[in-house]
């Protein structure tokens, strides 16, 4: 098991958006820390009331959304309009060229949110926007699939060879970890016992294939699970 701590992650603070950096993005560059197999993206962001992305491109990545607190409307080139809350899960397979908007949804409110970045399985696809719900009751001691290179078992698709699983874990809860290869742990919020070691809200753990994960909950532990080729 290999640490990624949330305080050495990086960091902008740009007024309007915080932003924490897992991996280097923007200006933010750390050759030890570059992804991990296909996982390029995992910025944990905090958005002013009443600010947001204005619109940009992207193209050839998979982007995910997962809204912890508050909510984000989305816009984007499809004709999708959307808003995204905490349960939901967002998809953006931005393919031949995409363009899009993410703005907090409230005027007051602050916006908490993981923008995630997988690299592709194949290029050059049409661009596509999925999203769906996933409550709190079917993560809660459980570890649930909510994205999948297939959309498996009513989760989202995704284009490339990979399992996201979310869990929430109250003291002292536990649950199987599904069967999973190179693996990426992100705590989202809260804390957990990964391994005997305690993680908290930031914390990221690295698996090779074969490595057990144990997870405990200790308080209010939301957890997201990579599976990776």
């Amino acid at each position: 098991m290999i640490l990624r701590l949330a305080d050495d992650r990086g960091y902008g603070d740009h007024g309007w958006l915080r932003s924490r950096h897992t991996f280097s993005f923007a200006d933010y560059v750390d050759p030890d820390h570059m992804g991990f197999r296909k996982l390029r993206v995992i910025n944990e962001d905090r958005v002013k009331g009443g600010t947001g992305f204005g619109a940009h491109p992207h193209r050839n990545m998979e982007i995910l959304s997962y809204v912890l607190e508050g909510s984000m409307a989305h816009k984007d080139s499809m004709d999708n309009g959307a808003v995204v809350r905490p349960g939901d899960v967002q998809r953006m397979s931005a393919g031949t060229g995409v363009v899009h908007s993410e703005f907090n949804n409230s005027s007051s409110e602050e916006l908490h949110f993981l923008q995630i970045w997988i690299e592709p399985l194949k290029l050059g696809i049409p661009p596509s926007y999925e999203q769906k719900t996933f409550p709190a009751q079917e993560k809660q001691g459980h570890w649930c699939l909510v994205v999948s290179h297939e959309g498996r078992d009513g989760s989202v698709s995704v284009n490339q060879d990979m399992n996201l699983y979310a869990g929430r874990f109250d003291a002292g809860e536990q649950a199987e970890t599904p069967a999973v290869r190179h693996a990426w742990l992100q705590m989202a919020r809260g804390e957990a016992m990964v391994n005997g070691q305690r993680l908290s809200a930031g914390d990221a753990a690295a698996f090779q294939p074969g490595e057990s994960i144990e997870v405990e909950g200790i308080e209010g532990s939301e957890i997201l699970l990579f599976d990776l080729a």
